[in-house]
């Protein structure tokens, strides 16, 4: 059952950065040349959406639809290095790839096929960060 839920808002999730044009490198590209205000947008309107619905999160001590444990959101380790070289490094391959995580796959949904190339260095990237993780300060 979990898993067909998950399934279900990943497609609506891919459905909606289609849609908003969330994927298009076009958007991409025009919001890194400060051209447009259309990613800065959707990227503030997440952003204020997640704040206030985690904030309602540890609040209410919400639990879970589909097993009824409490949701447990932890605080963030504090350090402001891990962030910003941990967004250089995200922002620079989203700027040079023109797709982040999410609006990959829903690129390759929507049936562009060299965003193949994008995925697998990501895949890689991951897998090499994986490898070096415990050897990075904290």
């Amino acid at each position: 059952m979990r898993t067909i839920v998950y399934f279900a808002i990943g497609i609506l999730f891919g459905i909606t950065m289609f849609k908003s044009e969330a994927a298009s490198w076009f958007r991409i590209y025009e919001m890194f040349r400060f051209n447009a205000f259309h990613m800065y947008g959707i990227i503030g309107s997440a952003l204020f959406c997640g704040a206030i619905i985690t904030f309602f999160l540890k609040k209410f001590k919400v639990q879970s639809i589909l097993d009824g444990t409490e949701i447990v959101i932890e605080d963030k380790a504090s350090g402001w290095k891990r962030y910003l070289f941990g967004g250089l490094f995200f922002g620079f391959g989203w700027a040079i790839s023109g797709a982040c995580p999410g609006p990959m796959f829903t690129t390759l949904g929507a049936g562009f096929f060299p965003i193949l190339v994008v995925i697998a260095a990501a895949t890689l990237g991951t897998f090499c960060y994986g490898l070096i993780q415990k050897h990075l300060p904290h």
